[in-house]
């Protein structure tokens, strides 16, 4: 299952999706990762929670973050849940390059039986409307 934070820049996505984490950590009987572009999340997410830095890994565009998550998801059958914050920030901006990445998401996610969140700085009318089942506007 995907689910999309859209929202505005300063509309509290990334509080929500801290939220969310961090209730997955308390309820999950496996593991929860958390990916981020930068270290701005390490004080606010639970310690039980892997966190892990995109640019530590040189994570740039859909193809290599399709790559890392499928990569997690591989090494870890215990993941039950994946936290993406700045989707736009690590994929690029273009709306039908995130339709195309999240399409593949949610069959990665089908496959390996986790749920996957990502955050996305934009305004909702700019999501594409294939995606508008799994977008929660923040």
């Amino acid at each position: 299952m995907v689910t999309l934070l859209v929202g505005k820049k300063g509309s509290g996505k990334t509080k929500k999706l801290i939220e969310s984490a961090n209730e997955a950590v308390r309820v999950s009987n496996g593991n929860v990762v958390v990916i981020e572009k930068g270290l701005k999340l390490t004080y606010d997410i639970s310690h039980r929670a892997r966190l892990v830095d995109t640019e530590a890994y040189g994570v740039q565009g859909p193809e290599m973050l399709f790559g890392f998550l499928s990569g997690i998801c591989a090494g870890n059958y215990d993941v039950t849940d994946m936290f993406i914050d700045s989707t736009l920030k690590i994929i690029g901006d273009d709306m039908e390059t995130l339709a195309a990445f999240i399409e593949k998401a949610n069959k990665l996610a089908g496959q390996a039986e986790v749920r996957l969140t990502f955050s996305v700085s934009a305004d909702a009318s700019a999501i594409p409307e294939s995606l508008n089942g799994i977008v929660d506007k923040v």
